[in-house]
């Protein structure tokens, strides 16, 4: 292997996987279906949030729903400013802040509520982090080092699903890499060059990129803390207008945080963070919330929605005993400043994120598989290129394209072999007989799984829904066919094996629906759908009125 490296140039190799992490992102656009988030994402920058209901046990017309994921008419002025008001008060029922919305709000005017058109530009900002990636390697590994750090980031497993997806959590990563690498370029200006313009500019690009990072997630406060140690570091001297640059960028956001942070935090629900349990167990949460955290963000990526947690756990184990190994072989080279500089960028937040949940009593480290933690990869890959850089020596290349290797072969089994189709295979099943009137059965009324089903469907299909939870199925299943003057030419029962908001369908429950079905209705189809994720399990039931 190490002889198969040396025939190529190393720097083409490191362009091409550059290449190929592009290629990757447009090729998988619209590739799989938007999953549950996203489709949340869509409806809130529609602005139409405060207009959805859950569905209620009579049926109702599913193109209703799909109406709320597009823009409303504006036939005026008075009508486009009504909707951005509309999207403002539906944000501060979120826990997020607003500024990824507003930006995706700005591109579904653009370009429409497609999947490809809306996952556009989260591609467009992963592109931006990888390029601003190279940027901060360059500073602090030279040439060959920011090429490795932009490959790395872009081929990540976790970064590439997150850069595929419409949350914001891929623009969160290119703030803290934008934000992180003008912070080094503002310090070398300040101590070498003296070139007032460089450092006014470098400036102007740190405050704008912590007011944006901060504006785009609350945790983004951990990394402008880990900044400030870096500079504490590399700088201390100066402590004072690196601090102002620093403390600016997050004061910029007060209108914000006074109008908007206010009322999200009387809306939020933090007590779903909450720990419980001795002392032992809640100990043992956080140091395997950690360990799981670490093996998502550095090895396993969104294979974390299905594998077993023992099995993340023991990723993690991986991801520690690699940063482990970087460390004691960067101490032993004598490059002490660039392993701090890594640790401080990426080490340094999570332990802040740690402390403050033991603190705090809460749970909010692995938070969606660690998602929450995103802004700590680049940090973490930027220790993982600073030893091949500095310490790898004649394993250098092995190394590096063992892992790029590594990274590509998780990416091409995840897209692959794990296919996010399920709604589009009711829209087919539904578009055997398009004109025929319908009931679509589902034991979920979760939002996720409602919009997502009228996302996929055309508007024109004369189709109802009655979803409901398992408990609250029957009862509504069995007036909706003994009282209602509509007949139905085909029934869809829907059965999903994690409805969210309730329990499963028992296997009772199960009789008792097909007992009601039976005198009106003959099962003429049945398959099982499934997706990436539990969330996406369904068995489909197609009946034929008698």
């Amino acid at each position: 292997m190490p002889k198969l490296l040396k025939c190529f140039p190393w720097e083409w190799l490191l362009f091409t996987a550059i290449a190929v992490t592009v290629i990757l992102r447009i090729i998988n656009l619209d590739s799989r279906e938007f999953w549950y988030d996203e489709v949340l994402s869509l409806l809130l920058v529609t602005g139409q949030k405060k207009l959805y209901q859950n569905p209620s046990d009579i049926p109702i017309l599913l193109a209703s729903y799909k109406s709320l994921l597009s823009l409303p008419i504006e036939n005026s002025v008075g009508d486009f400013l009504q909707t951005g008001e509309k999207l403002l008060k539906g944000l501060v029922a979120e826990p997020h802040p607003p500024l990824f919305y507003l930006g995706q709000h700005l591109w579904l005017r653009l370009f429409g509520n497609s999947v490809a058109a809306m996952r556009s530009l989260p591609v467009l900002y992963s592109i931006g982090a990888i390029g601003c990636s190279y940027g901060l390697g360059r500073h602090l590994l030279g040439h060959r080092g920011g090429l490795l750090l932009a490959a790395l980031l872009g081929l990540n497993p976790f970064y590439l699903f997150h850069s595929l997806n419409v949350r914001m959590y891929c623009s969160l990563v290119f703030w803290t890499v934008l934000s992180g690498w003008a912070m080094l370029e503002t310090i070398k200006g300040v101590t070498t060059s003296k070139q007032t313009k460089k450092i006014v500019s470098w400036s102007l690009i740190l405050v704008f990129s912590v007011t944006a990072g901060f504006m785009t997630f609350y945790y983004f406060l951990f990394w402008v803390a880990s900044l400030g140690v870096l500079v504490l570091f590399l700088d201390r001297k100066r402590w004072l207008y690196y601090g102002l640059l620093l403390s600016s960028g997050v004061l910029i956001t007060t209108p914000w945080l006074l109008w908007g942070t206010r009322q999200q935090l009387n809306n939020a629900d933090l007590n779903r963070f909450a720990a419980s349990g001795s002392l032992l167990a809640t100990s043992w949460q956080h140091l395997e919330e950690t360990l799981q955290t670490l093996g998502n963000l550095l090895l396993i990526g969104d294979w974390a929605s299905i594998l077993p947690p023992a099995l993340i756990t023991v990723a993690g184990i991986g991801a520690v005993a690699i940063a482990i190994g970087c460390i004691w072989s960067l101490v032993q080279h004598h490059q002490k400043q660039s392993l701090l500089i890594a640790l401080i960028l990426g080490i340094l937040p999570l332990l802040m994120m740690v402390a403050v949940d033991v603190i705090s009593g809460k749970f909010t480290v692995g938070f969606g598989f660690g998602r929450s933690l995103i802004f700590i990869l680049p940090g973490c890959l930027l220790l993982v290129a600073t030893w091949i850089e500095k310490a790898a020596g004649k394993w250098q290349n092995l190394a590096a394209g063992g892992l790029l290797i590594f990274y590509l072969i998780v990416n091409t089994a995840d897209f692959s072999l794990r296919h996010r189709w399920i709604f589009h295979q009711v829209a087919d099943i539904i578009k055997q007989e398009p004109a025929q009137s319908t009931l679509i059965v589902m034991n979920s009324h979760a939002w996720g799984h409602v919009l997502r089903l009228a996302y996929s469907l055309p508007s024109e299909s004369p189709v109802m829904l009655l979803a409901q939870p398992a408990t609250k199925l029957i009862p509504a299943l069995t007036n909706t066919l003994t009282t209602e003057t509509q007949s139905y030419s085909r029934l869809l029962w829907l059965n999903s094996d994690r409805p969210v908001w309730g329990k499963p369908t028992t296997t009772t429950e199960k009789q008792q629906i097909e007992t009601i079905l039976e005198p009106q209705f003959q099962l003429v189809q049945q398959q099982l759908l499934l997706g990436t994720w539990e969330l996406d399990h369904f068995t489909a039931s197609l009946y034929q009125h008698r």
